[in-house]
């Protein structure tokens, strides 16, 4: 089965992601991904993937990846937070993130996290 990934990125952590899904990308190729807006526009445009696209964050996107995860939809969620900035829609991102912990769900929100949950995916993928 492949696996079905969120990725997330706060404005000022939008360049990172796209560098971290490029180091990724051939393995990403063959997962379910879905993504906010403006980060799926990017991971589409940049680099070619296919994305289900969400809303933006701040207007319900995060609220749309965290209600797939409860119905058992996602595996894995790559979040790349922006610590340094508020964002008006910080109560969204704290109920994904608790539904994350809930739903036992892997959810990495930096980029040495983000690498450790797809090297390991990409590994799984590849021993199947």
């Amino acid at each position: 089965m492949k696996a079905r990934i969120a990725l997330i990125a706060h404005d000022k952590k939008k360049d990172e992601m796209i560098a971290l899904a490029s180091q990724y990308v051939d393995f990403l190729r063959e997962c379910t991904l879905c993504a906010t807006g403006t980060t799926g526009g990017r991971l589409v445009n940049e680099l070619g993937l296919t994305v289900e696209r969400k809303h933006s964050g701040p207007f319900g996107g995060d609220l749309q990846i965290g209600a797939m995860l409860v119905e058992g939809q996602i595996d894995a969620v790559i979040f790349l937070r922006d610590p340094m900035t508020p964002q008006p829609h910080e109560p969204d991102i704290n109920a994904l993130v608790r539904a994350c912990d809930v739903h036992n769900v892997a959810c990495a929100t930096n980029t040495a996290t983000g690498h450790l949950v797809l090297s390991r995916l990409r590994e799984q993928q590849a021993a199947k």
